[in-house]
């Protein structure tokens, strides 16, 4: 996890919160884990606040400790248990508690879909496993609460400040394609931030341009996946059986986008530890009776770390 813990730059609006202090932090168990719930962990650390990942009832949950030493405990349905993959579940539940103080329980969020027909669905429920509204709504009453260490405003990214994109009334002149239509203005967007970090100064400067594309909650990658998501259910609308098959392949795309963005997760701080290519000194030519000297050792290179 040392590309987790890489100095932040100038770029973001504030450092990530720490990793949590024990052992498992170095297996590659916890590694894997850690990675499926990032989508989760990365806002939260991102406003100040620690995470640990635990297993709970009968799957594995995230613990937020609070400044008020209460905590949050966010976890997938316990009872009965999911059979979902971790840190994929098909609802969220966020509650507070005490440890010293049973009469505090508190559900912040609840997506978890009920099996009870007596049960109302709580509004939330519409949202399934997106972790974009469970992030909204604990930032919400953590606020009302003064618990939020670096609260973080709606319109600004956990870490930089946006992108500019192209203005909609400008066309672009991109080469191979003449004539452009300005009307495509979101590819026209993603095409500026391409320019950027082309001619971006150094690897911090790009690092924080591929954070407005792999950041889990506000990043280009996370609402792609919710664009592919609506016009899956758009096309369900339809009256042809087509409608329906094209929703299940519009919903596979988003699951596909998603997945790239959990695999690419560390792109950005790896990126952020590169070091600029420095051209090698201009040596001067051996005489020939100069004595040879014995090649200097080197370090051996360290293990890679398991994903």
């Amino acid at each position: 996890m040392a590309a987790d813990e890489a100095n932040t730059s100038d770029a973001r609006t504030a450092p990530l919160a720490p990793l949590p202090d024990h052992d498992n932090v170095n297996t590659p168990w916890w590694h894997e884990l850690w990675r499926r719930h990032a989508h989760v962990i990365t806002p939260l650390r991102a406003r100040g606040l620690q995470c640990d990942i635990e297993f709970g009832l009968s799957a594995y949950i995230v613990r937020v400790p609070l400044p008020d030493d209460s905590y949050l405990i966010i976890s997938p349905p316990q009872e009965p248990s999911s059979e979902r993959p971790p840190g994929d579940p098909e609802g969220w539940i966020a509650t507070r508690q005490r440890p010293d103080d049973q009469t505090l329980f508190e559900v912040l969020y609840d997506s978890a879909p009920s099996d009870d027909p007596g049960t109302p669905q709580r509004p939330e429920a519409r949202h399934g496993g997106s972790a974009q509204p469970l992030i909204e709504a604990i930032d919400h009453r953590l606020a009302q609460l003064g618990l939020l260490p670096h609260p973080v405003l709606p319109h600004e990214s956990p870490h930089v400040h946006p992108a500019q994109p192209t203005p909609p009334t400008q066309a672009r002149d991109v080469p191979g394609t003449p004539g452009r239509d300005p009307v495509y203005v979101y590819g026209d967007a993603m095409l500026a931030l391409t320019d950027r970090l082309n001619g971006a100064e150094s690897h911090a400067n790009a690092a924080a341009l591929l954070h407005q594309v792999l950041d889990p909650v506000n990043g280009l990658l996370e609402w792609l996946g919710e664009f592919f998501e609506a016009a899956g259910e758009k096309a369900k609308e339809a009256e042809e059986d087509d409608g329906f098959d094209l929703s299940y392949d519009l919903a596979d795309a988003a699951a596909e986008i998603r997945n790239l963005g959990e695999v690419l997760h560390v792109a950005e701080d790896r990126m952020r530890a590169l070091t600029p290519l420095v051209p090698a000194p201009r040596l001067l030519s051996t005489p020939a009776n100069a004595p040879s000297l014995p090649p200097r050792a080197l370090p051996s290179a360290p293990p890679r770390h398991t994903r």
